[in-house]
């Protein structure tokens, strides 16, 4: 009799301790947009994120190395009234890999973006790879700055979207400083963070290949979207969904 209590006991105690470690969906989502690009990159999937019950913030880059991005993205972050979601775009893969060692980050997605480890810079990443064919054709100002000819983002950026979009994202894009390619992340949050990977399949600025590789390597959930390198501009609701799912934990 005895025995079959302290089952009972035991029946009831389960679930509870079982619920009670399953932490709340996170109701903050933080944006971080990637190279040549601004906040305004995330400006279809934002309402569809806030449509859900989210409260949305678009950092922006001052795309002037990984620290000082990592900075504006903290300072997202720490503003935010509970746990995040921190999401990058590109260079802002680095960012987040960077910043989302913060204890209010709860998980983090990655949008065809760079997802360096411990010690790796962009260039470590695409180490001993061709390179891409809009390489050749970047302009460099006299402070280092890249910028994309206004062809080559219709060309290769965002070439699944209508011409005067693209037009625009040339006009509105963020010189990125030269000297990001080589700073190196110190400790890649994706270790002890859920990951989500949102994977461009028609991506012309980072291989779709390369892509599929850092994916599995850090063991993301991934949403594969036949996409330019710009799916949440080209895809708002694939992305928007797969933000939701890191929301919720699911």
């Amino acid at each position: 009799m005895r025995i079959r209590m302290l089952w009972a006991v035991l029946a009831c105690l389960v679930p509870v301790a079982a619920n009670a470690a399953t932490p709340p969906p996170a109701k903050n989502v933080v944006l971080v947009h990637g190279a040549f690009a601004d906040g305004s990159s995330w400006a279809k999937v934002i309402p569809l994120l806030e449509a859900k019950g989210l409260h949305v913030v678009a950092v922006q880059n001052p795309l002037t190395s990984l620290k000082d991005d990592a900075a504006a993205a903290t300072r997202a972050i720490e503003q935010a009234d509970g746990p995040v979601v921190l999401v990058g775009h590109s260079w802002g893969g680095a960012v987040i890999s960077e910043a989302g060692n913060n204890p209010k980050v709860r998980s983090l997605v990655y949008v065809a973006a760079f997802a360096p480890d411990n010690g790796q810079s962009l260039n470590d990443v695409q180490k001993g790879l061709a390179p891409p064919v809009w390489a050749s054709v970047l302009k460099k100002d006299a402070g280092g700055f890249l910028t994309l000819p206004a062809d080559t983002v219709a060309q290769h950026f965002a070439q699944d979207l209508p011409a005067a979009d693209a037009r625009l994202i040339a006009a509105t894009q963020g010189p990125w400083f030269a000297g990001c390619l080589a700073d190196k992340v110190s400790t890649a949050a994706w270790h002890n963070k859920p990951v989500w990977y949102v994977l461009a399949s028609d991506d012309h600025m980072i291989a779709p290949s390369l892509q599929a590789s850092m994916a599995k390597h850090i063991n993301a959930k991934v949403t594969t979207v036949k996409a330019s390198h710009v799916p949440m501009l080209s895809h708002p609701a694939e992305v928007a969904a797969a933000i939701e799912q890191a929301a919720s934990g699911n």
